[in-house]
């Protein structure tokens, strides 16, 4: 019985592989246009001349020197399997960022056939390739196709029934790195192919050991031996080949970032030589976005704009619906108040679970859940139509100088939204260090539930014009994205150090995003996840809250009483210990902040609402506030400890006391030097 001849289907996500595998086995794979998609292998056979082949997809890569699951998934694949064919599907539109993963893949086998996919799309935007220079060039042959309507499928098949069958034998093009790093490649190739048996290309083993990277190390041991490293005359080529690389100063780092530059610039000679390309009307739209959000002069600037306009739009657009909850919460309250009461239930009883669990848990409810619901559709629809990939862009340089990993800017910016989203998104970055430093940084940014705080105190001490309060708020941001950067730089040179991973970024192409998609995912997987979670924490501290504003130590109430115990502590930091208690006692969501401060201020026994910034303003200044107070609390609303939510993510996502009382103390420590420095000065 004849074996069956094995293709492989590698490409970037979203260039239409498994729309080519159905295509050729008659499955029904499940196709869609997001990044990650294949996250297993999916295999199919189908009958060509006479032979049995199986076709093999594997998940969507950028690269074979990143990191991720797939990609290392992928790798693997190709590195250390058998197979008689690798189809390389990239996208006609966007050869550029395609090649990358192709030169790379040529370094591995020389059994390949490159498929240009999405040729009619590329014909709509008049781009032309030249494929007899691009095959020229890269020494495969390459195959325009349309893999949706099935044109050029039976040429590609044609192609590789040759290549599997040893009819025509390619000549492949390699890519020529800097002379240290082909010299030091060179002593460890000797030293591959006297310790090692593979049909792969050993020089591909060998720029991969000499790049050392622990990933690949693991799988190549695991496929050649746990200690294929210490063996002769493996070792001695290594340590030659390492020399080289010592006495030219090229580090690890350094290593990767040549060996990816030479790569991105051949991909760049090859698209200039092979590729014509006339801008549409669409191309030229998207190119003058790309100008204004990338542009070196007006990226920033602009990224703050939309910032400014998400912000106000949250603002006011949360303010009715939540004025609407908590009146419509407030005779809910009366009425089941009255309701008890009539059936018999103590005063006390109810009081304690109206006027104290059941208060703040609508509290919570009525200003946490407009807020969200507005910010996190508003925040998707930036990331849906591809101005947030442009934005982590921008921001990436900043944590890569800081010891980070550019994926940061992503979670840094959902923490806006809400810090235990921000926390749950740390789960794109790979590296374990860099996800701790991004998740240990992320309270360190202002989520939507201390803008009420911080937009009441600006306009009542500082300015009472919106314009100008906005771009106080904006200062108030840009501080907290500061210290960020710094808290990032002080955690990965002490109790973090370690490498800088790499990442590829691929700028998505604008796209119309789905709304109505949008807003349920958004709904479901965001706002009704975090008000669920505040909502559990929310009950137990209402409890609390009444009970240390209702029970008295002689004639002052616990609320008041430890109030004055902490008073020396707030005096420390610019406050005073009524506002240091607000803020420990608002634990269970910062909006409850000012309510708790109002209680112990005028002495009520439950927690109210203010009628105005006015009387608000007032009742302030009465117990002492100045604007050096106003600006402390600013200060310390950005830079304390997490809310209950999120501490209860991080807990779950790091699974450590550690890393959680780290959590805690990193923004407390930043908040608390900031305000006790503001209040020696001033």
């Amino acid at each position: 019985m004849k074996k069956k001849k094995k293709v492989l289907l590698m490409g970037n996500p979203n260039v239409g592989k498994s729309t080519v595998f159905n295509e050729i086995t008659g499955s029904h794979q499940h196709t869609g246009n997001w990044t990650g998609k294949t996250v297993d292998i999916a295999k199919g056979e189908y009958y060509y001349k006479f032979n049995d082949y199986e076709l093999v997809d594997l998940p969507g890569t950028y690269s074979l020197l990143s990191s991720s699951e797939e990609e290392r998934l992928a790798r693997d694949y190709i590195c250390f399997e058998d197979y008689d064919c690798v189809v390389c599907v990239v996208d006609a539109t966007g050869l550029i960022r395609n090649l990358n993963l192709v030169l790379q893949v040529l370094e591995v086998t020389e059994k390949i056939v490159l498929l240009l996919n999405l040729a009619d799309e590329a014909k709509k935007k008049n781009i032309t390739i030249d494929i007899h220079e691009l095959s020229s060039m890269l020494g495969v042959p390459v195959v325009q196709a349309t893999a949706r309507s099935g044109k050029g499928i039976n040429e590609l098949l044609e192609q590789v029934h040759l290549i599997c069958n040893g009819t025509v034998e390619n000549t492949v093009v390699q890519t020529k790195y800097s002379g240290a790093i082909e010299l030091a490649a060179s002593h460890v190739e000797a030293g591959l192919k006297h310790s090692i048996e593979t049909d792969k290309n050993s020089r591909f083993f060998a720029l991969r050991i000499l790049e050392n990277n622990d990933s690949f190390n693991q799988s190549f041991q695991s496929q050649f031996g746990e200690n294929i490293f210490e063996e002769c005359p493996l070792c001695c080529k290594l340590d030659n080949g390492k020399r080289v690389l010592e006495q030219f100063e090229i580090s690890s780092d350094i290593y990767t970032k040549k060996v990816t530059k030479a790569l991105l610039d051949r991909a760049s000679e090859i698209n200039n030589k092979a590729v014509n390309s006339l801008p549409s009307k669409k191309e030229k739209r998207e190119r003058l976005l790309d100008k204004i959000l990338l542009g070196k002069y007006t990226s920033i600037p602009v990224m703050l704009l939309l910032f400014s306009v998400v912000l106000w739009i949250t603002i006011a657009g949360s303010n009715y619906p939540s004025d609407l909850l908590r009146t419509a919460f407030d005779s809910f309250e009366v009425w089941l108040a009255e309701a008890m009461i009539g059936i018999g239930i103590s005063k006390t009883i109810v009081s304690i679970l109206v006027n104290g669990i059941l208060r703040v848990l609508l509290w919570v409810v009525a200003v946490m859940l407009p807020p969200m619901a507005i910010f996190f559709p508003l925040f998707a629809l930036l990331e849906d139509f591809g101005i947030l990939p442009r934005i982590a862009f921008n921001l990436d340089g900043a944590f890569e100088r800081c010891g980070a990993c550019g994926k940061q800017a992503l979670t840094t910016c959902m923490g806006f939204g809400c810090n235990a989203v921000g926390v749950t998104g740390c789960r794109i970055i790979d590296s374990p260090r860099e996800r701790l430093v991004a998740i240990i940084t992320n309270s360190l940014t202002p989520c939507n539930g201390r803008f009420p705080l911080l937009i009441a105190i600006i306009s009542m001490f500082f300015c009472s014009n919106s314009f100008v309060s906005a771009l106080i708020l904006l200062a108030l941001i840009a501080c907290s994205m500061m210290m960020t950067f710094a808290s990032s730089k002080v955690l990965t040179s002490t109790v973090l150090k370690g490498v800088n991973s790499s990442f590829v970024l691929e700028l998505p192409p604008y796209r119309k995003p789905k709304i109505l998609k949008l807003l349920g995912d958004t709904i479901r997987e965001k706002v009704v996840f975090v008000l669920f979670r505040a909502v559990i924490v929310a009950a137990p501290a209402g409890l609390i809250i009444w009970i240390l504003a209702n029970i008295s130590v002689g004639d002052t109430s616990l609320l008041c009483y430890i109030a004055q115990l902490l008073d020396p502590i707030g005096h420390f930091v610019g406050l005073d210990g009524v506002m240091l208690l607000a803020f420990i006692l608002g634990f269970p969501a910062n909006e409850i902040v000012i309510p708790i401060a109002l209680m112990a201020y005028l002495s009520t026994g439950e927690m109210g609402d203010y009628s105005s910034l006015d009387s608000l303003k007032t009742i302030l200044v009465d117990n002492g506030w100045t604007w050096v107070t106003a600006l402390c609390t600013c200060i310390f609303s950005m830079f304390h400890f997490p809310c209950s939510t999120t501490l209860l993510t991080i807990w779950k996502e790091t699974k450590s006391i550690k890393w959680t009382l780290m959590s805690v103390l990193t923004p407390l420590s930043v908040g608390v030097i900031i305000c006790a420095l503001i209040h020696l000065v001033f």
